[in-house]
């Protein structure tokens, strides 16, 4: 073969070699592919402690006491002195209506009274005159009879005085309105110089105690009996010295403490419910009434399995964890859960105490798949 020609053919055949020489290298590298590690993944023990889990329930505040103040006698509204919505304080004088005509009352029973008194008096001095005479049979005995009848006649009618003047009294009390209990008071709905007490007992303004305030909230059947399995509970009649806790709609936790102070007969039929009361301190009246409120009852300490809130997940099932068994396997755990605590929520069932839950990484961690557990790093101090 010409020279030329073996140079045409090397130049020829150099691409297609160099071509096999690559593909040969890709397919020597593709022998040696290895799959990549299990993903890491954070894991660590529950914690067990006792644990107070809390039942919780929403309801309404209400008064501790409400007051209507009506006008109990008839006259002219003077004056009302007070603010509409302030606070005020016990016997502090609220309203008062024209007295006159009832001082004028009360001075005529006063007369009424001393005229009988001496209408008494004379009485019994004539008793003892007639009484003597008789016995000097210098006078008749119908007279003895007659002052003992006009004695008689005049201690009931001193009895009858002493009564219109108590009345006249009590009525020249009503005339000025005075404020029951320290509480907070509403709007006037009656202005001074218009007639009270006319026909019907004239409602003046309406008085609130704020302080304690009251939470109403209801119960049904399930969170009653679950309630009475824990002995503080039960052992109460029925809410004696049972603490509760109380949050509002933009407080953080539940910054009111108080108690339960009532609980009613039983459960009512048509709602299936039963209707509770807790009484929270109120010294500044800061809580009105009708606020919406969150309330939760401490129960009786019991050993608890706790996990990170983190940890928790929720699907169509229910909530689970995942755990890593002995083979490094991921498992999707059915758990139930209670009550968040510091971070942390308590598995009421589907734990035992010494499982590998994945707390980092829920990502990565597959069920079913392997993967390569690190110990979470121990909190100072524990």
């Amino acid at each position: 073969m010409p020279p030329n020609h073996r140079s045409i053919l090397g130049l020829t055949l150099w691409p297609a070699c160099l071509a096999a020489l690559v593909w040969l290298g890709g397919c020597d590298g593709q022998s040696k592919y290895a799959p990549p590690p299990p993903p890491k993944v954070t894991v660590a023990n529950p914690e067990t402690r006792q644990v107070t889990e809390y039942a919780q329930f929403t309801g309404n505040t209400q008064t501790s006491e409400t007051v209507d103040l009506r006008a109990r006698v008839e006259g002219f509204l003077l004056s009302a002195n007070f603010r509409d919505g302030a606070m005020v304080k016990k016997g502090e004088t609220l309203f008062i209506i024209d007295p006159q005509t009832f001082e004028a009352k009360v001075r005529s029973a006063e007369a009424d009274l001393n005229s009988q008194q001496t209408s008494l008096n004379r009485a019994e001095i004539e008793l003892t005159r007639a009484k003597k005479l008789l016995e000097e049979r210098a006078g008749p005995q119908t007279d003895v009879i007659k002052w003992q009848a006009e004695r008689d006649s005049a201690k009931a009618n001193i009895e009858v005085a002493k009564s219109k003047l108590e009345l006249a009294r009590l009525d020249l009390g009503y005339t000025r309105l005075v404020a029951p209990f320290d509480g907070r008071i509403g709007r006037r709905l009656v202005d001074p110089g218009n007639l009270v007490g006319a026909s019907d007992k004239t409602l003046l303004a309406t008085i609130n105690r704020l302080d304690p305030i009251y939470v109403y909230f209801a119960l049904n059947e399930r969170d009653l009996q679950m309630m009475m399995r824990y002995p503080k509970v039960r052992q109460e009649s029925p809410t004696r010295q049972i603490n509760a806790e109380m949050a509002l709609t933009d407080d953080e936790g539940y910054p009111h403490r108080g108690r339960l102070d009532f609980m009613d007969l039983g459960v009512d039929a048509q709602t299936g419910t039963i209707l509770l009361r807790a009484v929270f301190p109120n010294p500044r009246g800061q809580i009105l009434p009708g606020m919406f409120a969150r309330v939760r009852v401490p129960l009786d300490p019991v050993e608890g399995i706790l996990v990170p809130e983190t940890a928790v997940g929720s699907g169509q099932l229910g909530h689970y964890l995942l755990v890593v068994n002995e083979q490094n396997l991921v498992e999707a755990r059915p758990v139930k859960v209670g009550a968040s605590l510091d971070g942390k929520r308590i598995v009421t069932s589907g734990l035992t105490g010494g499982e590998r839950i994945v707390v980092n990484g829920l990502q990565k961690a597959r069920p079913g798949s392997p993967v390569t557990p690190e110990e979470a790093p121990a909190k100072p101090g524990k």
